[in-house]
């Protein structure tokens, strides 16, 4: 676990698509899926795993988890929103995020949100986030490594790593539940609470 920092710095836990990176112009499939493949290369687990494929995107629109495209192009609004969704599946259902997009679709179709200003204020929440996972990494190498000594277990790196993964997991369900109820609580249309 001494080399904790250095797997951190590995998973390129910055990455994100930033406005700026986003063209202003509509793009076809295979431009959306080589721009979140060239800026999310680095945070892939391995090789093999593909950032964003058209099977996902044609799964995402016919989901509903985004508006409508035209002239098979995406806009800006759908880069954005599929910036949010490759962050979103990680922990949450297709479903979940489909009910969670639900508004903020409906918002962009009607043209009552400023998605610009949106997502940045997403981007800064999650630059803050990675802030703070990094401080609160070093919190929890120090606490298991007190757990072990507290327990009287003999050194062990075994061990610590499996109490390390298994804290790390934990954090990540807790968080994942509230996330789940805020997610409950979002008014749905009736037609499609139905198929929930």
């Amino acid at each position: 676990m001494e080399n904790i920092n250095q797997f951190i710095e590995q998973l390129s836990l910055d990455a994100a698509l930033t406005l700026e990176e986003i063209p202003n112009i509509d793009l076809y499939m295979d431009q959306v899926i080589q721009l979140f493949e060239n800026k999310f290369a680095e945070s892939k687990r391995n090789e093999e795993e593909k950032v964003l494929t058209k099977t996902m995107i044609n799964n995402y629109a016919k989901g509903k988890l985004i508006f409508p495209i035209k002239n098979k192009k995406y806009s800006k609004e759908h880069l954005i929103l599929i910036s949010l969704i490759y962050q979103l599946k990680g922990a949450l259902s297709i479903n979940d995020i489909k009910v969670m997009l639900a508004g903020i679709n409906k918002r962009i179709i009607n043209e009552e949100i400023d998605v610009d200003s949106f997502y940045n204020s997403y981007l800064h929440l999650t630059s803050k986030n990675v802030r703070d996972f990094k401080m609160d990494m070093e919190d929890r190498v120090k606490e298991v490594k007190e757990e072990l000594v507290d327990g009287q277990h003999a050194p062990s790196p075994q061990l610590e790593e499996v109490l390390m993964i298994s804290s790390l997991v934990h954090m990540s369900n807790l968080y994942r539940k509230v996330a789940e109820k805020l997610i409950d609580q979002i008014p749905i249309e009736r037609e499609e609470k139905r198929h929930r």
